[in-house]
């Protein structure tokens, strides 16, 4: 798979409460065509929330996937994630699609790929962080520190990294969507 150059999501796991931050640039190859794009949805009764990085019309396709496996599987998170990993994996139209998911809900944070991988990330008493997209490694470092450092909730150690990641990546900006549960 190509190396994502889309965008930037971030979710952050602290204290019972889950943030995911993306930020709302859209790219054709190396022209900014979009500066307010939403990338995270609220899925299964606002209980679930989910970001994409990649290809637009893809990631849309993979959310209706996604929900439609949420409903299958009342709301279990796990269980539905591994069965979009599988069908994306295997199934010939899926197997296309380039994006990258961020899931999550109060007990579990995820990543899932089209190479049929479902990743949960290690977490310790501070939290968890997941990031994806072109400034992905960056939020990444910066909301781990953020974590590790300070007492910060986890909507502001979200957003507070999509800002550094914005201000280190030439695909990723500072017009953020936060979305938190509860």
């Amino acid at each position: 798979m190509m190396p994502m150059r889309s965008t930037t999501i971030v979710a952050v796991k602290r204290n019972r409460q889950v943030a995911m931050a993306g930020d709302g640039q859209v790219t054709l190859g190396e022209t900014i065509v979009k500066q307010s794009a939403r990338k995270i949805r609220r899925l299964y009764k606002d209980k679930v929330l989910a970001g994409f990085a990649g290809s637009v019309a893809d990631a849309l396709s993979l959310f209706q996937r996604f929900e439609e496996k949420l409903e299958e599987f009342r709301g279990d998170l796990k269980r539905a994630a591994v069965e979009l990993a599988r069908d994306w994996r295997t199934d010939r139209v899926l197997r296309r699609l380039e994006a990258l998911m961020i899931v999550a809900d109060l007990e579990n944070l995820l990543l899932i790929t089209g190479a049929g991988e479902v990743i949960e990330p290690d977490g310790d008493e501070k939290g968890s962080v997941l990031a994806i997209g072109s400034g992905g490694p960056y939020a990444a470092a910066a909301a781990k520190a953020l974590l590790k450092f300070t007492d910060l909730d986890a909507p502001t150690i979200a957003s507070e990294a999509l800002k550094i990641a914005a201000s280190l990546c030439v695909y990723t900006n500072d017009q953020i969507v936060l979305e938190t549960i509860p």
